[in-house]
């Protein structure tokens, strides 16, 4: 079988438990397929780059899918009719990324930083 990355941008006005049970209907859809899926994600809330279908803001998620090209396609088709679902892509890879994302490891590298002291005592 193939290995995916799947992300699908959910509408802003919808609930976290709401994300998750669309997560699990396409969880669902791969496993029913003989496919399986290796990592889920919640990336959060976050700013879109410009409105689509007037949002502004969209839930990320982030699945890694080790599936066959059908059950793949049976689940696009499927987020393409769902109304939450704002935008979605699905990319093969060659092989999964170890431990967490990019996108959570640079939110956790944020959280860790020290604040920023006042600009102009640096500068003396």
């Amino acid at each position: 079988m193939a290995l995916y990355e799947h992300v699908f941008i959910a509408r802003q006005d919808i609930s976290t438990s709401q994300v998750e049970a669309i997560t699990a209907d396409f969880s669902k859809i791969i496993e029913e397929n003989d496919g399986k899926v290796a990592k889920n994600e919640y990336w959060g809330l976050k700013n879109l780059a410009y409105k689509i279908k007037k949002n502004r803001k969209g839930h990320y998620v982030l699945l890694n899918l080790d599936a066959p090209h059908a059950a793949v396609s049976e689940m696009e088709r499927q987020a393409r009719l769902h109304e939450d679902v704002i935008r979605f892509m699905t990319i093969r890879v060659d092989e999964f990324e170890e431990g967490q994302s990019v996108v959570l490891r640079s939110k956790a590298d944020k959280d860790r930083r020290p604040p920023r002291g006042d600009k102009r005592e640096e500068r003396y």
